[in-house]
């Protein structure tokens, strides 16, 4: 596809039928002008200026071509516009909550670059585990681990989480390697326990689905304890990457049933959830924009 600076270069070269005024023009030299005219040529398969010691015409394919360029260049400047004029109407107070354990680690990381790049917008950010009412509080928008809303809720998905089973080297080396999913009920293990149901852990191999009853002598309804608690070397956790990635990279944590993914109850993607009206605002938008595109990011 046809880069702005190749069309520019070809309508700057077309209005004034010359590559050494069009270059003085762009502020470029003759050799990237000429370059960029060849790269279109290539891209478009067919020959744009007729050429002579003297000068530079167009042929039947480059007066039509010019037209649609002149075009999408019209288009790009008044988007480049648009979203100038969008960031300068950007004003107002973001109220926004997060479960703890992902704002901490994620969102905080991410929000200062928001900031810096919307001048006129203020953030006030809630960490609880809590499903907050967010009408009652007044909450624009709640970012939440896989959640189901109330139905007078717009829910947007954020991001993925995938979830690891982990364990330190040292409880390893004592309490052995689990081969397969139901070993797991001969270890201590440790998860983000609030419900009866979390020592059932559920594993997928692509083609089985199983269930394993475990135990463990310490449960704690907080995920960064968990870590903590499987760095100390007290079992095999069951973690989200988010929260496990930098122990496992440092050798603190080591994978285990590497080939089976656990599924929870708490799902594989972080949501905003946000009243209908809250949606409406361009700030709102513009902010789950900003984080849709820095969550893609590795």
């Amino acid at each position: 596809m046809a880069s702005s600076d190749m069309l520019m270069a070809f309508v700057k070269v077309a209005e004034l039928s010359s590559v050494s005024l069009a270059a003085a023009s762009l502020g470029a030299s003759k050799s990237v002008v000429s370059k960029r005219i060849a790269q279109l040529e290539a891209e478009l398969g067919t020959t744009l200026f007729s050429r002579s010691t003297r000068k530079v015409a167009l042929t039947s394919a480059g007066e039509t071509y010019a037209d649609f360029a002149r075009r999408a260049l019209a288009e790009l400047a008044a988007g480049d516009e648009h979203l100038r004029a969008l960031r300068l109407d950007l004003t107002g107070l973001i109220r926004l909550t997060s479960t703890v354990s992902w704002g901490q680690r994620v969102l905080t990381k991410k929000l200062p670059e928001f900031i810096r790049l919307h001048p006129g917008v203020e953030v006030e950010l809630h960490l609880n585990d809590r499903m907050a009412d967010l009408a009652f509080e007044r909450m624009d928008l709640a970012i939440r681990w896989s959640a189901s809303p109330s139905p007078d809720l717009l829910t947007t998905p954020l991001a993925t989480i995938n979830w690891t089973l982990a364990a330190s080297p040292a409880y390893l080396s004592s309490a052995g390697m689990p081969q397969k999913p139901t070993d797991l009920a001969d270890h201590e293990c440790l998860c983000f326990w609030r419900e009866p149901s979390d020592n059932l852990w559920t594993l997928d191999d692509g083609q089985n689905s199983l269930q394993v009853r475990v135990h463990g002598r310490y449960h704690v309804d907080h995920p960064e304890a968990v870590v903590d608690a499987a760095v100390a070397g007290l079992g095999v956790a069951l973690l989200p990457d988010y929260l496990c990635q930098e122990a496992l990279e440092q050798g603190s944590l080591s994978r285990v049933l590497p080939n089976w993914t656990p599924r929870t109850r708490f799902g594989t993607l972080i949501t905003a959830v946000a009243p209908p009206d809250r949606m409406r605002l361009s700030r709102n938008r513009a902010l789950l924009d900003f984080l849709r595109v820095q969550l893609a990011q590795p």
